[in-house]
């Protein structure tokens, strides 16, 4: 029963996101519930049910006769925040949401539901400029958590140099420069990617540590040299297996000797029965790419051994993005 709730659970936080609920209650302000169908124009039984399910999900508290934002609300789900994650929300509910009512044709058919391989060249090719703006802060805003979480687990203050490859709007090295006084950083990505990492970066005040550079780590015949550290986030899960090894490939031939790779992913255990966040991302990738899915920690260090990379170790944590990394140097 958990299981079929949990996209109640979702919905509810969806349409908050969509009302504007959490923003509209910024700063500590309480509403009732006679308050709320007023300002949101709905009649007072689902108002009432809309603002007792969103305190049971821990976004709302009761107080007296009215209810405020939780703390994890006020961090998280305030339009214009830091931290804002409802891109994430909206994306996901968007995008993902209603092709995932039609799985059981992924599954059949081996393609992806959310995007037409015949007529576009990939789930990133959309003429939808809100869409597209909702993909990258959704990516934006789970990257940042990640980002630190993984500078707690690996200590990127051996490194001067990172370059990370399909970085999108530049989160991890926003987060890891912050954190590493003497870490400079370069963003590989496609050209109007690399429009919003500089955007980014200057909102973060960091234009002079980090920079960008225009390509596509796919198609490229090499990547830019002169790092010694890669990092790969959250991208390998998007790829199939070929094509991730020649992406390897290509990182052990960019690095100098004693060069590291870090490959930052939801890995699944070497069993391939979880963890659960590791299991569904990788039914979502059914949904969303040609040949992309979530693999395990022997996987990938199989993949890093053949391309001639040694002292092959994984780094676990907790993050909203991914659960560890596989970390590896060139001899």
């Amino acid at each position: 029963m958990s299981l079929v709730a949990g996209v109640w659970g979702f919905k509810t936080l969806a349409v908050g996101v969509e009302l504007g609920l959490f923003t509209r209650l910024a700063n500590g302000r309480t509403i009732t519930v006679g308050e709320a169908a007023t300002e949101f124009d709905l009649a007072e039984r689902p108002t009432d049910m809309l603002l007792a399910a969103s305190a049971s999900l821990g976004l709302l508290e009761r107080v007296g006769t009215g209810y405020r934002n939780s703390e994890l609300a006020e961090q998280f789900l305030v339009e214009g925040r830091p931290y804002y994650f409802g891109g994430q929300i909206r994306y996901s509910d968007l995008r993902t949401y209603l092709p995932w009512h039609r799985i059981s044709e992924a599954l059949r058919t081996d393609r992806p539901l959310t995007w037409d391989p015949q007529s576009q060249q990939s789930m990133f090719d959309t003429s939808d400029p809100e869409m597209i703006s909702q993909f990258w802060d959704a990516m934006y805003s789970t990257s940042s958590f990640t980002a630190r979480a993984l500078a707690g687990a690996y200590d990127f203050g051996t490194h001067r140099a990172l370059l990370d490859v399909g970085g999108g709007a530049a989160a991890f090295p926003i987060e890891l420069c912050r954190r590493l006084p003497e870490l400079r950083a370069t963003v590989l990505d496609l050209p109007h990617v690399c429009v919003r990492a500089e955007e980014r970066i200057a909102a973060a005040d960091l234009t002079g540590r980090i920079g960008t550079v225009a390509g596509d780590f796919l198609t490229d015949p090499a990547l830019p040299q002169g790092y010694d550290v890669i990092l790969l986030s959250m991208i390998l899960h998007d790829w199939d297996e070929p094509t991730n090894r020649a992406l390897l490939a290509k990182c052990h031939a960019a690095l100098p000797p004693g060069g590291t790779v870090v490959i930052c992913e939801l890995l699944l255990n070497d069993e391939r029965t979880g963890p659960p966040e590791a299991a569904l991302m990788g039914m979502n990738m059914v949904v969303e790419t040609e040949g992309g899915r979530n693999y395990s920690r022997a996987e990938y260090a199989t993949w890093l051994a053949d391309a001639d990379f040694v002292d092959i170790r994984t780094v676990l944590f907790d993050a909203p993005g991914a659960n560890g990394a596989v970390v590896a140097r060139r001899a």
